[in-house]
């Protein structure tokens, strides 16, 4: 019997909009005051480090899925490339990223709702919160498409909102008084550590891009469209980010605010008073669900993948809907473990996300060098920039903000990691048995089967050529 497989209807522009949304554009708003004050007011030139950074493990996981077009982003890359050992490894480890993000979105929303209702309690909000992220999961990859679109449009027209704002503040002298300064982009009084500080900070928010992968198996023509999509999204952040911060150092320079974690809502009252204000709470409420709708999808591809390898249970993670094509299993445990939500909080479980992001970064740097230039020997020297220079970049510096993470991140991941391993040693028997594995071979693209079936002989008695068109198609 075979086994039931996940719809591929999503588009270009579809994956694009769910990896936005995962990113969640109003992020920029939440961390503006730390990094902000981390950089000493040069925050715009931090975003760029920042970008250039995130730049390079973007790339490798373009190259990465264009090989593997499969659901499970790090976790199939480093199996298929490195070791199905490690792969498993780096699979457990990213299930902090991923599961717990839709934890963090509840978190978030739950701050600005208990500041508005505040005689509601807060398990009430997790509760309501992760019910609407999950419903809209579990009924297709098209409605959580959907839901992203609308959503990420939304938060796009508030941005744009906020750039017109403040361009019409500091043209009638407000902050700077121009539209030109060096300030956010250099500051003699400002060493270079100090803004690669902020850079480390802001690299989580570009965190989104690798989402993308994990809707290989659910994307059509996933080879070209997932790398495609990775450019696309981190284009389009970028340039949102960067202009947003440059223009609100225009608006309010230096980092002197009352409350670093609330900058960015005294900025949004001083370009457009108190109404702004209000709608600036309610984007960042529309941004934390559409993140929440995003990456709970992504979150229960990654489990399946595992599900379907058998390194998870697959009755339960290797599950697949037969109405809705989903893993309707894996994203109802997802939205049990954002409950926990209740008793945790937001600095606890964003510790836990920035290790295991950074452990799936490093490894999926390290799998483009096993797979293209040790394994296929992709030597020239074009291909040596390409598959060795550049994810090497990527993956030194991934490691090097991996080891600035508090000691208590590091704790806490390192504990994690060794539950993951003890579960190995057990799936494997001592390492007497192989991992169980899913052989993936990729489709025909359609130039392939249109040889095929033009290959298939006609006007033939006793052969039914539509019959035997379906079955070449099948294989």
């Amino acid at each position: 019997m075979k086994q039931k497989a996940l719809a591929r209807t999503l588009t270009l522009s579809q994956v694009v909009f769910l990896g936005i949304a995962w990113n969640n554009p109003m992020v920029f708003f939440n961390t503006y005051g730390i990094a902000a004050v981390t950089s000493q007011g040069v925050i715009t030139a931090a975003y760029i480090i920042a970008f250039l950074a995130i730049l390079f493990t973007a790339l490798s996981y373009g190259k990465m899925a264009y090989a593997y077009p499969v659901s499970g982003s790090a976790y199939t890359f480093t199996q298929k490339s490195i070791n199905p050992k490690v792969g498993f490894l780096v699979g457990w480890t990213i299930m902090l990223d991923y599961m717990l993000t839709p934890m963090v979105t509840c978190l978030m929303s739950t701050v600005f709702l208990n500041a508005i209702f505040p005689g509601i309690p807060h398990y009430v909000w997790i509760i309501v919160l992760t019910a609407s992220i999950v419903a809209p999961s579990l009924l297709g990859v098209e409605i959580s498409a959907l839901a992203s679109k609308t959503f990420v449009i939304a938060q796009v027209i508030f941005v744009c909102l906020f750039w017109i704002l403040t361009f019409k503040n500091i043209s009638e002298g407000v902050g700077t008084g121009s539209l030109f300064s060096i300030k956010p982009l250099f500051n003699a009084d400002v060493s270079l550590s100090v803004i690669l500080a902020g850079a480390t900070i802001l690299c989580f928010s570009f965190l989104g891009f690798d989402s993308l992968t994990t809707l290989s198996e659910e994307t059509i023509n996933p080879e070209k469209t997932i790398p495609r999509a990775i450019l696309i999204m981190l284009m389009f952040i970028g340039v949102l980010y960067i202009g947003s911060s440059y223009l609100a150092q225009l608006v309010h320079p230096g980092f002197s605010f009352k409350h670093a974690d609330s900058a960015s809502l005294e900025i949004a009252v001083l370009v457009g008073g108190n109404l702004f204000k209000s709608i600036f709470i309610t984007a960042v409420i529309i941004g934390n669900f559409s993140s929440g709708i995003a990456s709970i999808t992504s979150a229960s591809r990654v489990l399946y993948a595992m599900g379907r390898d058998s390194v998870l249970p697959k009755k339960i993670f290797g599950y697949i809907h037969p109405k809705f094509k989903t893993p309707s299993l894996g994203i109802i445990v997802i939205g049990v473990i954002s409950l926990l939500a209740i008793q945790l909080t937001l600095e606890q479980v964003i510790k836990f996300i920035n290790f295991g992001a950074l452990i799936a970064f490093t490894s999926v740097n390290l799998s483009v060098i096993a797979h293209y230039f040790i394994r296929n020997h992709k030597r020239s020297f074009m291909d040596c920039m390409r598959y060795l220079l550049l994810p090497l970049i990527g993956a030194a510096f991934t490691l090097w903000l991996w080891s600035h993470l508090e000691m208590e991140a590091l704790i806490l991941g390192g504990i994690w990691m060794a539950c993951g391993f003890a579960y190995l040693v057990y799936l494997t028997k001592w390492f007497r048995k192989p991992l169980p594995e899913f052989h993936f071979d990729k489709e025909p693209n359609q130039k392939e089967e249109r040889v095929n079936r033009e290959q298939i002989p006609q006007n033939v008695p006793g052969i039914d050529r539509e019959t035997i068109s379906q079955q070449v198609g099948d294989l």
